[in-house]
């Protein structure tokens, strides 16, 4: 069935009509994702989140890449990150209901903490679903290179040294486009190349290969917030060579 999903995604992209019928099949799959989004009971033609929806699951279409899973997964997501986008370009946190102490007070200043408060919990609250979203979808990608986060714990760097090979070779990496579009479609690190260029013995490249592809992956894809921990590796001192 997720395979079938799959090739007619992929066949019907550029198609307007396809896509209009797809999408016309798959109303109640995008309202579902809303209601459990929201939280609430949606109908069309009513709600801003629908539209909203339906803009991203047409979206989805066109970006889809069979080779990375399943097509409603990675559209569940999509609708998920544009809802997140609506909510903070409407500041929707205006319309979390104050707690009732606040409401006891006549002082202006109370008020206006609350509000603060209930904008910090949106704003904290949208960030970690954010970084819930983006782990999920490196979760996904990292599976299709044969990488678990249990593998990243057990060869992440531990040593200020290894740490600074570690560095060396994505410096390297990242400094030639071609090469990282080489390993991304060719799922492989080519070993042979970095050696060759760094002087690094391969058996240490070997043992960092998991976490290297890792960072790459990260540092080149849409992970805005999981690059906040990897800053040491997108910005690379001089005196790292």
């Amino acid at each position: 069935m997720d395979n079938s999903i799959n090739e007619r995604v992929e066949r019907i992209k550029g198609n307007r009509d396809e896509i209009n019928r797809f999408i016309e099949e798959y109303k109640p799959f995008i309202a579902s994702c809303v209601e459990k989004f929201t939280g609430k009971y949606v109908m069309y033609g009513e709600s801003d989140e629908l539209s909203i929806a339906l803009i991203a699951f047409a979206e989805s279409i066109e970006a889809f890449d069979s080779s990375k899973g399943n097509f409603l997964t990675f559209a569940q997501n999509v609708i998920r990150k544009r809802l997140i986008d609506y909510y903070r370009k409407e500041k929707k946190y205006k319309e979390i209901t104050m707690p009732s102490i606040y409401y006891e007070e006549t002082n202006d200043e109370e008020i206006d903490i609350s509000e603060k408060e209930a904008a910090d919990r949106y704003s904290i609250d949208e960030n970690n679903e954010y970084r819930r979203l983006e782990i999920e979808e490196l979760k996904k990608e990292l599976a299709a290179w044969g990488i678990t986060f249990k593998d990243l714990v057990r060869v992440s760097p531990k040593h200020k040294s290894t740490k600074k090979v570690c560095k060396k070779i994505i410096k390297f990496i990242i400094s030639k486009p071609e090469l990282v579009n080489r390993i991304k479609v060719k799922k492989y690190l080519p070993v042979s190349e970095i050696q060759n260029n760094l002087k690094i013995s391969q058996r240490k490249i070997e043992n960092l290969r998991k976490y290297i592809i890792t960072v790459i992956i990260v540092i080149t894809g849409d992970y805005e917030y999981i690059k906040e921990y990897l800053k040491d590796y997108i910005i690379v001192d001089d005196d790292d060579d």
